[in-house]
């Protein structure tokens, strides 16, 4: 069994930070690639930031320069570094991981998402 549990949301002015954590747990063998995805209200789901298991990155055009992604391997977990952040950010974020389990069973596992608002 996998769980993958986010943490780290909360409500922030316009301009401010927040970090946002994700943790992959149970039968592990690799996890490959950990996105970060959010939907607004009334919009549809969006990616906004991959990291590969060699740390290589990308970025919804959104986000690029306010927010960075990264990850500690060892502890299987993920996390986003948002900055400058401004109202339309405000949504639910989601984190995935594509993995592969004990079983060598690729899958895809989703969080139960973490409600960010920015707003005075």
């Amino acid at each position: 069994q996998v769980q993958v549990v986010e943490s780290g949301g909360g409500l922030v002015q316009p301009g401010g930070s927040l970090r946002l954590s994700c943790a992959a747990s149970g039968n592990i063998l690799r996890i490959d690639v950990m996105n970060w995805y959010r939907q607004a209200p009334g919009k549809e789901r969006e990616l906004v930031a991959t990291i590969t298991s060699g740390g290589r990155t990308n970025y919804a055009d959104s986000v690029k320069g306010r927010f960075t992604i990264s990850r500690d391997n060892a502890k299987n977990t993920v996390f986003l570094q948002m900055n400058s952040l401004k109202p339309e950010d405000t949504a639910v974020y989601y984190c995935n991981a594509q993995l592969t389990d004990d079983y060598k069973i690729p899958s895809l596992y989703w969080g139960q998402g973490t409600q960010v608002t920015v707003s005075s």
